[in-house]
């Protein structure tokens, strides 16, 4: 049997850059730039999810993270982009 470490890993699900992002762009018209923060051009939004997940390794830990993801429908490929980072690691 396979010893098995955590991992923290982080899925980011964003719009596609050609996907409207309606709670960006009030973030920008109504709390910043009514607040004279004029210098801030975009704003984007995005879903954090924390993950902490035992695997084998990093690149498993990204594997297995991606696959729960798509088979749990967690973002809509469509319209949404999905970006998997394994930020730490214990043994």
């Amino acid at each position: 049997m396979v010893a098995l470490n955590r991992y923290m890993v982080n899925v980011v699900i964003e719009n596609k850059p050609l996907i409207r992002d309606p709670e960006g762009e009030t973030i920008l018209r109504d709390l910043m730039i009514k607040n004279g923060a004029t210098y801030v051009k975009k704003v984007r939004t995005a879903k954090l999810l924390e993950l902490e997940v035992e695997a084998e390794n990093e690149e498993h830990a990204k594997k297995i993270t991606d696959a729960m993801c798509n088979d749990l429908r967690i973002f809509n490929p469509v319209v949404s982009l999905c970006k998997i980072t394994v930020t730490s690691g214990n043994k």
